[in-house]
Parts: C-alpha cells; sequence; structure tokens
C-alpha cells in the first residue's frame, strides 16, 4: 500500500557534523534537495530549536532541526511499465534503468518515469523525499543507463544516505570516450561546481567548487575512441560527464559537455543515440540485514553497436 505520511522529521546535529549553513545541513540530513530546503526556510517550515533561523544560520551541536514538508503539487500515479528488478523486498528495490528514462517526475516529465514505474511495481514507497520522488537516494540522468537502488521505506532510506555520505557505495560505470588516453589508467580529482554562466550546467571553474574524484582505467581503446571503467570517489552531479570533458575526452554523444552526436570514421559516419555511458555495478551493505550487496548489468545494446563500429577495420 503507498503511503504519504506529511508528518515533519526531526533530526539532531552532532559535534562532528555542526557549523554548515542551515539549508546544506538540512538538506543533506533529509535528502531534500537544497533549493527546496530554502524554500521551506522563506515559508517557516524549518525550524531550529522551536524558531524559525536565518538564511545563513550556522549549526550548533545540540541543535534540534524540524522540516514541515508542505504538499506538493502533482501526485505519483503509479504505472504498469515493465522493469528489470534486479532485487527487490520490503525495505529496497534495485533496478537497471534504460536509457531515456526520467528517474522521478518534473516538467514535461509528468509520466512514464522510473518512479511511477516503482509505485505501480512495489505497491509501498518510503515517505521521505517528496510524493513525486519517494525514497530516492541517488541519480542516474535520463541518458545514462544502468544500476540504480530506490529505498522503499524510511530506515532504509537514512541508511542509504548515509552511505552515500561516507562514500562507501561502490559505483563502477563504462563510458566510450573521445581520444585515445595517454595512460592505461588514472584519477581525475578537479573541483566541480554549478557552472557561473550556464545554471543548468555543471563545471570544473567554478569557484565554489566541491571535491570531486574519478579513478578511471582503460579498457580497450579504438581508432579515435576509448572504452573506460570510472569508479566514483565522489558523487556529484554529472561527475564522470564533466571530468573527461575538462580534460579533452568528453563522453560520445554527450551533446551537454561534448557537443558531437556522431563521429566520422573511415569515411563511415557513427551516431550516437545518447551519451555512452552505463552505470554497470552497485555495491552497498543492505540497511536491514546489514549484508554486502552487489548488482551488475552488462552495457546495453546501443552501446554494444557503437563498439562494434569502432572495432570494425578497413578490409
Amino acid at each position: 500500500m503507498l503511503r504519504n505520511d506529511r508528518s515533519p522529521l526531526h533530526f539532531v546535529i552532532t559535534p562532528d557534523t555542526e557549523g554548515q549553513r542551515i539549508d546544506v545541513q538540512a538538506s543533506e540530513l533529509s535528502g531534500i534537495t537544497r533549493s527546496h530546503i530554502q524554500n521551506l526556510l522563506g515559508e517557516g517550515l524549518l525550524k531550529v530549536n522551536g524558531t524559525s533561523p536565518k538564511p545563513n544560520y550556522k549549526t550548533k551541536a545540540g541543535d534540534i532541526l524540524e522540516i514541515v514538508q508542505p504538499e506538493e503539487k502533482g501526485e505519483l500515479i503509479p504505472e504498469d511499465i515493465p522493469l528489470d528488478i534486479l532485487f527487490m523486498d520490503d525495505s529496497i528495490i534495485v533496478v537497471n534503468k534504460p536509457p531515456g528514462m526520467v528517474i522521478y517526475p518534473s516538467i514535461g516529465h509528468d509520466r512514464g518515469t522510473l518512479m511511477n514505474a516503482v509505485a505501480f511495481h512495489a505497491k509501498r514507497l518510503a515517505t521521505v523525499g517528496g510524493p513525486l520522488r519517494p525514497g530516492t537516494v541517488h541519480r542516474i540522468d535520463k541518458d545514462t543507463s544502468g544500476v540504480i537502488i530506490i529505498a522503499l521505506d524510511d530506515a532504509a532510506y537514512y541508511h542509504l544516505v548515509a552511505q552515500f555520505k561516507e562514500r562507501s557505495i561502490f559505483r563502477k560505470y563504462l563510458a566510450i570516450i573521445y581520444g585515445d588516453m595517454k595512460t592505461n589508467s588514472g584519477d581525475i580529482s578537479l573541483k566541480i561546481g554549478r557552472s557561473e554562466s550556464d545554471r543548468k550546467k555543471m563545471s570544473t571553474m567554478a569557484r565554489n567548487g566541491k571535491e570531486a574524484l574519478t579513478h578511471w582505467v582503460v579498457v580497450e581503446r579504438y581508432p579515435s575512441a576509448t572504452l573506460i571503467e570510472a569508479k566514483l570517489g565522489t558523487g556529484r552531479t554529472h561527475q564522470i560527464r564533466v571530468h573527461f570533458s575538462s580534460v579533452g575526452h568528453p563522453v560520445m554523444g554527450d551533446t551537454t559537455y561534448g557537443k558531437k552526436a556522431s563521429l566520422m570514421l573511415r569515411g563511415r559516419k557513427i551516431i550516437f543515440p545518447r551519451q555512452m555511458l552505463h552505470a554497470e555495478v552497485l555495491g552497498f551493505v543492505h540497511p536491514l540485514t546489514g549484508a554486502y550487496m552487489e548488482f551488475r548489468r552488462e552495457m546495453p545494446e546501443d552501446m554494444k553497436e557503437v563498439i562494434r563500429h569502432l572495432r570494425t577495420r578497413d578490409e
């Protein structure tokens, strides 16, 4: 049965996390976006020790945060959409998301999302995160395929959020990038923040960028391209796409950070249907049993087809 409990959320600030701005702290603890937290502050729906704080208030150990979530416009409609479910129990669901599927409803994507499908197949959802994205602890882009986990109850949600914050979640991606990497492995450790010229994009040149680390290894080399395996040391928005673009090797098909949707190779035009990025492996500790679990899905057919073209040699 789907639940939609809008009771207030309460958190106690600990000594190891004090000193952050109230919007940053509340966002990290609740999983609610920072922009939404700022709206709640303006509406007096976020209180510290029973009173409304100033937007620049910095938390102190022992502070009690209360977040009242107003009813959001819109409703998460369960839809009978086929899903490649890798695992599901009462706490979590792990899915292999196909390329082209949005994670949760938003303007322009009110139906047909992963959360619409999860609401149908799981029959229950967490209450945290808003009625259109309950239980969402991480995201992968619409045009990125691969493994994703959704919490189905609140305890699982907070447990998984803590694992992401502690960077104990294991995430490995496969990406086809432009050009030939000079070495067989390496790290990219450029900070990432919101672009100051285009707020829809992320950038390694942002003044307030946050630490970002990507480990990579070459899997296979082709003319004009390289298949790499990337492991995330951090989980910044668009991290792999931004990092490889910043070092001159954008992900193939990424029109946001690479601008090209095709490649001329030996007189043939190879068209990329999307960005060639796949979340291959996700590993985590089950929030209820404490057992480590790891799920893997091989790259989808559209990426395999591009690789077949890249491997083809002149006869």
